[in-house]
């Protein structure tokens, strides 16, 4: 039987020879050539978390939340509403006029209002009494309209002040205590055309939708991305949302009704999650996609 030739090998192989030997041998190393380029290609690649992180690192060089930050600094400080007042004397929970650190105890609770308040709602309570402004009429305001959008603006200010801190809600108050366990159970309460509930998207490690990775909000270190993050500039419509705004945006996609805002169910979450992140470092206001 006649042998085959080989282009590029520089022999004949027969049925027996050695050449077929050689033949499958230089097969196997140019198979193995060909299939280690593009595997380390394909290691050098960034995964889709790391391309996404990368993004965000770029974007926050120059974070657009420092315009709601200027903002809200000059709202705090500044006389307006029938009482022609400045916000400069709102207790945020550490004393009359006290910005820095308070921000990473919200939600807490009030001897004035007896109530547990998160920042957006304890900002309103200061705009009422302080300046005479209709409380119920802004948090009834369409987000990123009026006064809803100057309260975002005071939100990016107040927990810029507190960037960098650590996260440590109280809980010695019994209403506080209440207050994580109403969460906890909003938290996981399932619903809806959907059958969802928060802990669908953020209630175990490794979940993801489209191509984001989805942050477990039940405990740190996952709480502490996602929770730590808010309030945030949203590049995707340009503007800077607050806790309120982002849970709303929660139970839109839920296709849930809207709690309220300021509502003890949103507060609450804002406890069951807040508490879930103690040691974490306040990163607000910080940029999302």
């Amino acid at each position: 039987m006649s042998g085959v030739g080989v282009p590029g090998f520089g022999f004949r192989a027969g049925p027996s020879g050695h050449a077929r030997t050689a033949l499958v041998a230089a097969l196997c190393a140019a198979a193995a050539l060909s299939t280690a380029v593009p595997h380390r290609a394909m290691a050098a690649e960034p995964t889709t978390a790391e391309g996404i992180a990368e993004y965000r690192a770029l974007l926050a060089d120059g974070n657009p939340a420092e315009l709601w930050e200027a903002k809200g600094e000059l709202l705090w400080k500044q006389k307006r509403g029938p009482k022609n007042a400045s916000l400069e004397a709102c207790d945020l929970g550490r004393g009359s006029g006290v910005v820095k650190g308070a921000f990473v105890e919200l939600p807490r609770h009030f001897a004035d209002t007896g109530r547990v308040q998160d920042l957006e709602s304890r900002l309103l309570t200061c705009m009422e009494t302080l300046q005479g402004y209709n409380a119920a009429e802004i948090a009834a305001t369409r987000f990123g309209r009026g006064e809803q959008k100057n309260l975002e603006s005071l939100v990016a200010y107040v927990s810029s002040e507190s960037r960098g801190l650590h996260f440590n809600l109280p809980q010695s108050h019994a209403d506080e205590r209440r207050m994580y366990e109403v969460g906890k159970r909003v938290f996981f309460f399932r619903g809806g055309p959907y059958d969802f509930s928060c802990a669908s998207c953020h209630g175990e490690n490794g979940k993801r939708i489209r191509l984001q990775d989805l942050p477990n909000l039940t405990k740190n270190p996952g709480d502490g991305i996602g929770f730590a993050a808010w309030p945030a500039y949203r590049v995707s419509s340009g503007e800077l949302w607050g806790m309120q705004r982002r849970l709303n945006d929660c139970y839109r996609q839920q296709r849930f009704p809207y709690p309220g805002y300021g509502s003890d169910a949103t507060i609450a979450l804002g406890v069951y999650m807040g508490v879930n992140s103690k040691g974490a470092a306040s990163i607000a206001p910080s940029i999302k996609r």
